[in-house]
């Protein structure tokens, strides 16, 4: 059904709806019309890395481990994969009657915020800080969501719109300033590209204001979304966003001052509860039956779209809930887990053997942790892998293997009637009997997270510094100081300060939060049974970098994200370590792609990833660093060489000025090619220089 044709059923249908019943349907949990034959729908559901909180669903991992794959076709599959869960449990569930929260198919997935400052709790929910790799990300996953099909699959909501990433404890109130440069350059691309190239169903407003004006009520951002990108979907508000217009923003100063204003500015659907004030407002003469129908026309033309109305039904009724965590789905996230892990270092400790580890140490207070496996926005696995789980079924009794958890996520004791550090005694005790040391540090949902979000716990929010919690530090240093080779795994899902397992440490492996199951491919890294191949989507900066840095609430790119950042990073975007040893010998390019040839001069399998990055280089308005613009996976046997075309973004090739006009560049483009962006830091830690030619025009 093309949406001429849903949208004129749906007129049709909502002319026959008293008004009270049209004003009914415009809240997340719309209740039934029975003498029209409408079920109740409830439009809130998660999808981020898989069905979230809606029960047992394949568990991905977190979308910015997701993002360090840099595959936007495994990414597609993902979310093909969580679309067909979706409609396997709608199936089964609407069967029985159960039309609640969380077993819709409008899923409010991805989101294609900028990950601009490392401090926000909700970073890694994105695909990273760079706009042309969340666009790509973005396309693929909202591709997947929707399918090919006749009907919508599910249908993909692009959030949060627009200008949104922290601070988390102030986005009730805080308005987001940002100028018209860096609102057409980095936070409205990907909205541009998930509505008019991927066709996206909805779009969600932001909790925060942007320039003066609440997102969900921005006269600014409504009118690029439906005049100028010609979007045609529904937009939903985020959630009790609309009640914040009179109680935190102070832009209106009651309910039905909010509604109208929401309403009349094009927010159809609101998630919370003031949409029930829509009649008041209505009998008030504030609002229109005009304004309460065209959102409810919207609503229903996405139902019609999906094949949840009419008596036709839709080609994916027939998935049965056997597709739920199948063997595939399963398959397809121990894959992205693979995929997503970043080699930080390696000084050839990595990859371990079974055969010759002897005794192996793991410590940490992330080694057996479930929470630290799935991120936030989670469902329920039936089963959970951590990482001591991984290696001790991966050795097979091969090798010893000795456990201390070392010392608590974030305070400074495990066991509340303890002294402080009770456990780091007998984590020294595990590093002095064991050959080698894994230790697993890092964060989970109740260290960053959304703010006030009830799946995460009362420490969930933004992080006040970059280190990792004293605890961890202390435990680092002590184990360190043991003197046995030792790796550092890092679960968490934003820039940490490693800069002393980078010193100290044989080896460091960035797992992010690798999914339910994810303990048994870092394990498989860990001992090479595949090798790491992620690369950062986000910059990994020293802690002290943060002095530097404009405030949290200043939106401003200046000294942030690796395009505008002026000091060295830690670690930079781009970047990861493989075990192969892939080499660019040669490469030409156009406008439109880059022809680069490759030969793997290793000795095992190399599993890498392209990376082109353009840099203009005599227009003022240009970026002061090389800007990412196109990358390839790559994989190739021993002594392999292949020539791969790596498409070229057509957007690297303007320029926005001041005025937040695109335009031509300047003529005078560098091309950069290689294995990590073209900086002096990645090749100190790479060994690898990038390759590079003059295009002009």
């Amino acid at each position: 059904m093309n949406r001429a044709e849903a949208k004129k059923r749906a007129e049709v249908l909502v002319a026959q709806m008293t008004v009270a019943e049209r004003a009914s349907q415009l809240k997340f949990d719309a209740p039934a019309i029975e003498r029209l034959g409408i079920p109740e729908y409830n439009w809130w559901n998660e999808a981020l890395h898989g069905l979230a909180r809606g029960g047992t669903a394949t568990s991905f991992p977190q979308a910015i481990g997701m993002a360090a794959m840099f595959d936007d076709e495994l990414l597609e599959k993902i979310a093909d994969a969580i679309s067909t869960e979706a409609r396997a449990k709608y199936n089964a569930l609407s069967a029985e009657g159960d039309r609640d929260i969380y077993h819709g198919l409008t899923m409010w997935s991805p989101n294609i915020n900028i990950f601009r400052d490392p401090r926000w709790g909700r970073g890694h929910e994105t695909y990273g800080e760079d706009p042309y790799l969340t666009a790509r990300l973005g396309k693929a996953f909202v591709r997947g969501l929707q399918g090919k099909g006749q009907t919508l699959k599910t249908a993909a909501c692009a959030k949060h719109f627009a200008v949104h990433s922290g601070p988390e404890a102030l986005r009730h109130s805080f308005d987001a300033v940002a100028s018209r440069k860096d609102m057409e350059e980095t936070y409205l691309p990907a909205f541009r590209a998930l509505v008019q190239e991927a066709g996206v169903e909805a779009v969600m407003g932001a909790y925060n204001r942007t320039n003066g004006e609440p997102c969900c009520a921005n006269s600014f951002l409504m009118k690029k979304l439906r005049d100028e990108w010609g979007f045609e979907g529904h937009f939903v508000s985020d959630c009790w966003a609309v009640r914040d217009f009179h109680e935190s923003h102070k832009v209106t100063s009651a309910p039905v001052e909010s509604v109208t204003l929401a309403l009349k500015s094009g927010c159809d659907l609101n998630c919370g509860c003031t949409y029930e004030h829509v009649m008041h407002a209505y009998e008030l003469g504030m609002i229109s039956e005009e304004d309460i129908t065209r959102s409810a026309v919207r609503l229903f033309t996405t139902r019609f779209l999906l094949g949840v109305l009419g008596e036709e039904g839709s080609e994916y009724d027939t998935i049965p809930y056997s597709a739920v965590e199948c063997s595939e789905h399963l398959a397809l996230a121990h894959r992205a887990a693979l995929e997503s892990c970043v080699l930080l270092k390696n000084n050839g400790i990595l990859p371990l053997s079974c055969k010759s580890c002897g005794t192996l140490g793991v410590i940490g207070p992330n080694a057996n942790s479930r929470v630290s496996l799935i991120g936030n926005y989670h469902g329920t696995s039936s089963r959970y892998v951590t990482v001591l789980e991984g290696i001790q079924d991966l050795v097979g009794g091969k090798c010893r293997v000795l456990y201390s958890e070392g010392c608590a996520l974030s305070l400074d004791r495990v066991e509340p009637l303890a002294k402080e550090n009770d456990r780091l005694a007998e984590a020294v005790a595990v590093a002095k009997n064991s050959d080698k040391v894994i230790l697993v540090l890092g964060l989970d949902e109740t260290l960053e997270g959304e703010e006030g979000d009830t799946g995460n716990s009362y420490f969930s929010g933004d992080k006040d510094d970059l280190l990792l919690p004293a605890s961890q530090r202390k435990l680092l240093e002590t184990v360190l100081s043991v003197g046995k080779p030792t790796v550092v795994v890092l679960m968490a899902g934003s820039s940490i300060d490693l800069s002393l397992a980078q010193e100290k440490a044989d080896a460091v492996l960035l797992s992010w939060y690798p999914g339910a199951r994810g303990g048994k491919a870092v394990a498989e890294l860990l001992f090479g049974k595949a090798s790491p191949s992620g690369k950062l989507p986000v910059t990994f900066y020293y802690n002290t970098v943060l002095d530097e840095m404009p405030a949290f609430t200043d939106y401003t790119l200046s000294n942030r994200t690796y395009r505008y950042y002026n000091g060295t990073p830690l670690y930079p975007f781009g970047y990861g370590l493989t075990y192969g040893n892939a080499v660019v010998t040669a490469f030409t390019a156009d406008r439109e792609a880059a022809s680069v040839t490759v030969v793997n001069e290793g000795k095992i399998r190399a599993e890498d990833v392209i990376e082109c990055y353009l840099q203009d280089e005599a227009s003022p308005f240009a970026p002061p660093h090389p800007v990412l613009c196109g990358f390839q996976r790559i994989s190739l046997e021993p002594g392999e060489t292949a020539v791969i075309r790596v498409p070229l973004d057509p957007a690297a090739f303007t320029v926005v000025n001041s005025e937040g006009i695109r335009i031509p560049g300047s003529g005078k483009r560098r091309l950069y090619t290689g294995f990590g962006a073209p900086d002096n830091r990645t090749e100190e830690l790479t060994g690898k220089k990038s390759r590079s030619i003059l295009l002009t025009d």
